[in-house]
């Protein structure tokens, strides 16, 4: 399991994965539902600044902060850069908890700028924003999550094993791979419809899906379950998971994603009133 997710439209949004220790977005219960899983968080990310995406953050800091085992693991908190009302909870935050035991930042990121988790020679990923549109008034971000790798340089996959295993101790492995960057997960955030070249080829993608059908939304503000389908149709999605779903849609949920197929995508939902896990 590497993902715990919980999301009910206008309520609550958080999504937390493991294996990095992230936390995107802080939506109100989310240290109740992670308990002690809360501890392990290291970084957080908000998509923008409305409260069922924040609220949790005073529980998150209250907690670790008055727990009995380490206190000291520092946390930091990144948002889009401008975004007034994530500026001014901040702010609240500071002053609400002015005696905390462990370091607390709040970092404003700005459009495409990397956040890197962890560099070795074996690994080496990083968080990266991108512009998403929800409200006119709302600075918003979704984010991917990137891991750098190597492979064989096209002129030489396909070539035999053992002529590859030649060309490596004769040159190095520098001289016939190369470095190439894949989207491990992408976070969409609330937004209406993301475009096409932010959503190809990721592994796993969170769209939000707040309307099951585009007839109930008002405001062009969200995205709709036949929307994204047709935006992942040929998109090279391994995973999409739908989530922020309007609680509206409750008893018919399971009903109406059971009949939306994908070829090659496999398709899940964050139900509005569980906490899903994959």
């Amino acid at each position: 399991m590497n993902i715990i997710a919980f999301s009910k439209a206008l309520y609550s949004t958080w999504i937390y994965y493991s294996p990095e220790r992230i936390l995107f977005d802080a939506g109100e219960g989310v240290a109740t539902m992670l308990t002690n899983k809360i501890y392990a968080v290291r970084h957080v990310f908000l998509t923008h600044g409305h409260v069922d995406h924040i609220a949790g953050l005073w529980s998150i800091i209250n907690t670790r902060n008055n727990a009995m085992g380490d206190r000291e693991k520092p946390l930091t908190v990144y948002y889009p850069s401008g975004n007034k009302g994530i500026e001014l909870y901040a702010d609240f935050l500071r002053k609400a908890n002015s005696e905390l035991r462990f370091k607390l930042d709040f970092v404003p990121l700005k459009d495409g700028e990397k956040v890197f988790l962890r560099n070795s020679t074996t690994t080496n990923r990083y968080i990266k924003p991108f512009s998403v549109v929800h409200t006119y008034s709302e600075t918003a971000f979704g984010y991917h999550l990137i891991e750098v790798r190597r492979r064989l340089k096209e002129e030489y996959r396909n070539l035999p094993k053992e002529e590859i295993t030649r060309l490596v101790k004769s040159y190095g492995s520098e001289s016939v791979t190369e470095t190439y960057e894949k989207k491990i997960l992408t976070i969409s955030g609330d937004t209406i419809l993301l475009k096409k070249e932010d959503v190809a080829d990721t592994e796993i993608l969170f769209h939000e899906c707040t309307f099951l059908k585009k007839e109930d939304r008002k405001f062009n503000n969200h995205a709709s379950l036949d929307e994204v389908i047709e935006l992942v149709q040929d998109a090279n999605v391994q995973t999409l998971i739908l989530y922020h779903i309007s609680s509206r849609y409750i008893r018919s949920i399971e009903k109406v994603i059971r009949k939306m197929q994908i070829p090659g995508t496999k398709i899940l939902y964050v139900h509005p009133e569980r906490v899903f896990e994959f």
